[in-house]
């Protein structure tokens, strides 16, 4: 781990992608880990996901 959560921009948002380089989990399995947890929870995670993205510091 880096210490520090950074947005890195990749696809949307770049949550994904920041989350796989704060943990060093690939960034499938990250991406995979967040579509079953929006299927399981429903719009818990998109809202979880949007929030992250938007308070979360860019990597720029």
């Amino acid at each position: 781990m880096n210490g520090r959560f950074l947005l890195s921009r990749a696809k949307v948002m770049g949550v994904a992608a920041g989350i796989s380089d704060w943990t060093g989990i690939d960034v499938l399995a990250v991406r995979l880990g967040l579509i079953v947890a929006t299927l399981i929870t429903g719009p818990v995670a998109v809202l979880l996901y949007i929030l992250t993205g938007w308070l979360a510091s860019d990597d720029r």
